[in-house]
C-alpha cells in the first residue's frame, strides 16, 4: 500500500482482489454513496480510491452510520452469497479466497460457503483442536437445519473496527465511510456481528441508528462465528476459544 497526496493507492496480490474489492465498493456506493470510499480507478492489482482524514467518532455520526447501513442491508442482493453487481470472478475476504455461491438458504450458505470452510483449514493448520472443529461443525449442522425468515441484505462482509473509518464530512461535522469489503448478499445482522466483535467505537448509537432489536446480544454470536473462524485460520490458536464460546452460543440459541 502507499499514499498520494489525497489518494490512497492499494495494491493486492493479485487482480482478482483488487477487481473484487472495486466492485464491491461501488455495488455498496449504489445504495448509500455518502458512506463509502469513492474508487477512483482499478487496474492489475492496483486500486486507487479517495484518501480519507481521520476524525474522532461523535455519537451524532454513529447513529447517521447506523441509519447507513440500515439503508444498505434493505438495498437487498439477488441471493445468499450473491457476489457485487458485475462481478463474476473470485471473491476474498482480505487476502484469503472464499465461496460466493448464490443460494436461496441463508442457513446453508452461511454454514458451507463461511464458517465450515474455515475451520476446518484451521483444525488442519493446528489452530483448532479436534473437540473444538466437532462443536463448529454441530452449530453448523443447526443452522443449515433452520428455516431463516430473512432476505438477502446488501453486505459490506468485513465490517470490522477497521474498516469503518470515521472522517470530516464535506459540510461539516463527521461521517463514518466504509473501506475494504469482502461485499455478497448474506444475513444483516453479519455486518452487526462483525461491528461488535472488534470494538467499532460508540456501538449503542450505530445499533440505535441501525434500529437493531433489543435481543441483538444474543445473536450476535451465530454472525461472529465467521469472522473467528477466519482468524482461527489466519490468526493462530488464540480465537479458538472465542470461536468455541460462540458455537456453544449459537447451540443454546438455536436449540
Amino acid at each position: 500500500m502507499s499514499n498520494r497526496d489525497d489518494v490512497f493507492i492499494k495494491r493486492a496480490q493479485v487482480p482478482a482482489q483488487a477487481g473484487y474489492e472495486a466492485a464491491g465498493l461501488a455495488w455498496l456506493a449504489d445504495a448509500v454513496p455518502g458512506s463509502v470510499v469513492p474508487v477512483l480507478s482499478v487496474g492489475g492489482t492496483e486500486l486507487t480510491i479517495e484518501r480519507l482524514a481521520v476524525a474522532r467518532a461523535t455519537p451524532r455520526a454513529a447513529h447517521e452510520f447506523g441509519a447507513a447501513l440500515r439503508r444498505l442491508h434493505q438495498a437487498g442482493a439477488p441471493a445468499f452469497g450473491a457476489p457485487p453487481a458485475g462481478w463474476a470472478g473470485r471473491t476474498y475476504i482480505g487476502s484469503i479466497e472464499q465461496p460466493c455461491e448464490p443460494t436461496d438458504n441463508w442457513g446453508e450458505f452461511y454454514a458451507e460457503q463461511r464458517v465450515r470452510p474455515f475451520a476446518r483449514a484451521a483444525a488442519r493448520v493446528g489452530n483448532l483442536a479436534a473437540p473444538a472443529l466437532a462443536l463448529v461443525e454441530r452449530a453448523c449442522d443447526a443452522i443449515a437445519a433452520r428455516d431463516w425468515d430473512v432476505a438477502p441484505a446488501r453486505l459490506h462482509g468485513d465490517l470490522w473496527s477497521g474498516n469503518l473509518i470515521f472522517t470530516p464530512a464535506p459540510g461539516g461535522g463527521v461521517r463514518g465511510v466504509m473501506i475494504d469489503p469482502a461485499a455478497h448478499g448474506g444475513h444483516p445482522y453479519t455486518d452487526l456481528g462483525m461491528l461488535a466483535l472488534f470494538d467499532a467505537p460508540l456501538l449503542d448509537e450505530i445499533f440505535g441508528g441501525y434500529g437493531a432489536p433489543e435481543d441483538i446480544w444474543e445473536q450476535l454470536p451465530l454472525h461472529q462465528l465467521h469472522p473467528l473462524a477466519v482468524h482461527a485460520q489466519t490468526h493462530g490458536p488464540a480465537y479458538a476459544q472465542p470461536l468455541t464460546r460462540a458455537a456453544h452460543a449459537t447451540l443454546e440459541l438455536l436449540r
